[in-house]
């Protein structure tokens, strides 16, 4: 390609040729391009200049190409006709033909809950569409979004560059997580028997704090600590550890795993601070597969949270 840079050729030439062809006059050209009849000529003279041969011979009071004419309108007619159609046209997009790979971006709680129902609607609607599921969370999404390594995403997340979009699909709060089959709550579980338990949490850092010891300073009797929420289930599961979990994960593990029960917590946790959000750049504002995506999100995120608090 850069070869053709190199050419230094300046293509609306190309665009001033055409239209000369296409009327077998200066004057009509230049009233079609807007142009001046010398503005016009002038414009022939450095494209025959720059090909190394004429391209027009007179023919009674109009102009006619040349046999090298001929094969450079041959040529560059149809190019800059798609170019224009290119340029000028709207972008198409038909979710049931389309076949768009779209990469999203997911926090490993928005895995569970979001992505099984939002496979069966773009199964419906979209059936040759593709997913890339990339996992994010709030200290890498903005690299991610960033390189364009993802098209959107959803997580919580910090600052963002200035050109990111973000729309809040929900705020919930956390639940303990328990099998009451080992773990001894009581009627209510106070803080004493919280911290009597031990504790699996999850930890994006490698560590042995979790939400509770990030935003309360309390630490916790931690048995285990797991990168993801995705084994949480398992391990509470036939055993005594407490998880301390986002609602929206409980409901999901509850109705996978129905000995598992949750409690209120006895710590302020409350609602989140941090809203989930549908995060994309502006650069894909008007990409119409992107924006479909994206509708599907907000759907499925309404459907599946509306009764986050029941």
């Amino acid at each position: 390609m850069h070869g053709v840079y190199e050419k230094d050729l300046d293509l609306n030439l190309l665009r001033v040729f055409v239209v000369v062809a296409e009327a077998g006059s200066v004057t009509e050209a230049a009233s079609r391009l807007y142009l001046t009849q010398p503005a016009v000529s002038a414009a022939l003279r450095r494209l025959t200049s720059a090909v190394g041969a004429p391209l027009f011979v007179r023919a009674g009071r109009g102009l006619a190409l040349t046999a090298r004419g001929q094969r450079l309108f041959a040529s560059a007619r149809p190019h800059l006709q798609a170019l224009v159609e290119a340029a000028v046209s709207p972008g198409t997009f038909d979710p049931k033909t389309s076949e768009r790979t779209v990469r999203l971006g997911l926090s490993d709680v928005n895995e569970t809950w979001l992505l099984p129902p939002l496979l069966r609607v773009l199964a419906e609607e979209a059936p040759r569409m593709r997913l890339i599921v990339i996992p994010v969370q709030f200290r890498t999404i903005a690299e991610a979004l960033g390189s364009s390594a993802v098209d959107l995403a959803v997580t919580v997340a910090d600052e963002l560059p200035a050109d990111t979009r973000r729309l809040s699909l929900y705020t919930g709060g956390f639940v303990c997580l328990y099998d009451p089959r080992h773990a001894r709550l009581g009627k209510r579980l106070t803080m004493e028997r919280y911290l009597e338990h031990e504790h699996v949490i999850v930890s994006y850092n490698a560590d042995l704090r979790g939400i509770v010891e990030d935003m309360l300073g309390i630490q916790r009797r931690v048995r285990v600590s797991v990168p993801t929420f995705h084994s949480i289930g398992a391990l509470v599961e036939g055993s005594a550890l407490l998880a301390t979990i986002p609602i929206v994960v409980a409901r999901e593990l509850t109705s996978l795993r129905p000995n598992l029960r949750t409690a209120p917590l006895p710590v302020p946790l409350g609602l989140g601070s941090a809203p989930m959000e549908l995060l994309w750049r502006n650069t894909v504002e008007d990409d119409e597969a992107i924006r479909f995506i994206r509708g599907l999100v907000v759907r499925v995120a309404k459907e599946k949270t509306v009764h986050l608090a029941d």
